[in-house]
């Protein structure tokens, strides 16, 4: 009778693996674990986010139990086609708890030369050293970048306002900073109060803090800091405004910034009048 051969038993490597390989290892090791401690309540949006994308979305729809896709809700907005909001557990309380103040918007206007992008950031400033997170959208700022195709026409005027509020590929800029717990500083001459009122409307809840720099043409163009009202004055810019484009005044603004005495306030000044306002009115906490 032949006898069977019996192969040898294998024989580890003495060599050890490459790094790389042991971190892939571990990656699938935990992956594995992950997937398998995963209840599928959570995809149901029991402590997860509310899955209600193209992703499945599981519920318990049978006798048995056993999970069934729910059909998404799908959206059409604009030129926007088959879209979805998501909400997410964390929002904007969340995020404001951590951030300890409540986001908004303000919204500082008036003429070129009046001192806006200053006073945006000495408040900026001022908060920061508060210990509050601030971001500034600075008119010539977006103009370097997310506006440098738009001029100084009225059409175009409306579309730079637009942009800063509701531009982005994922939704209202302005907006998105308030929603995050931010407080957003923009500072812009949106010369034209239906625009203005716009951005309000996009902001329920107080969020939107309208700052009027009412100080008078003949100080603004004395400061000419960029030498615009020349230009305009001259004919080499059309369509300034102050000079032969209006600005329309705010009539309803929450504050308004003026000359005290013949003077104009210093930036601390005035930073600190819309710093009150902010803690009068319970934004520097959340």
């Amino acid at each position: 009778m032949s006898s069977l051969s019996i192969p040898p038993p294998l024989l580890r490597s003495s060599h050890s693996p490459s790094p790389a390989a042991a971190a892939a290892a571990n990656w699938r090791r935990r992956a594995v674990r992950v997937r398998v401690r995963a209840p599928v309540a959570a995809l149901a949006g029991d402590g997860g986010c509310a899955g209600t994308g193209m992703e499945q979305h599981l519920q318990a729809g049978s006798a048995s139990g056993s999970p069934v896709r729910e059909k998404p809700v799908m959206s059409n907005i604009g030129k926007s086609t088959n879209i979805l909001w998501h909400d997410c557990p964390i929002g904007q309380t969340e995020r404001q708890k951590l951030l300890g103040q409540k986001g908004c918007v303000i919204w500082i206007t008036g003429l070129s030369g009046s001192g806006k992008s200053t006073v945006a950031c000495a408040l900026s400033r001022e908060l920061h050293y508060r210990g509050h997170h601030t971001y500034v959208l600075d008119g010539d700022n977006l103009r370097h970048g997310l506006n440098r195709d738009l001029s100084f026409k009225a059409e175009d005027r409306t579309e730079n306002i637009r942009r800063v509020v509701v531009y982005s590929c994922t939704g209202e800029v302005a907006k998105l900073f308030a929603d995050a717990g931010t407080i957003c500083i923009a500072s812009l001459i949106s010369p034209y109060r239906r625009d203005r009122d716009a951005c309000r409307a996009l902001l329920p809840d107080s969020r939107f803090i309208e700052v009027f720099m009412d100080l008078p043409l003949e100080l603004c163009e004395a400061r000419d800091p960029k030498g615009l009202y020349k230009l305009a004055r001259t004919g080499k810019i059309k369509g300034f405004t102050g000079v032969d484009d209006p600005y329309e005044s705010p009539v309803n603004s929450e504050i308004v910034i003026k000359m005290e005495g013949g003077e104009c306030p210093s930036p601390k000044a005035m930073a600190q009048q819309v710093l009150s306002y902010l803690e009068k009115n319970g934004y520097l906490q959340a």
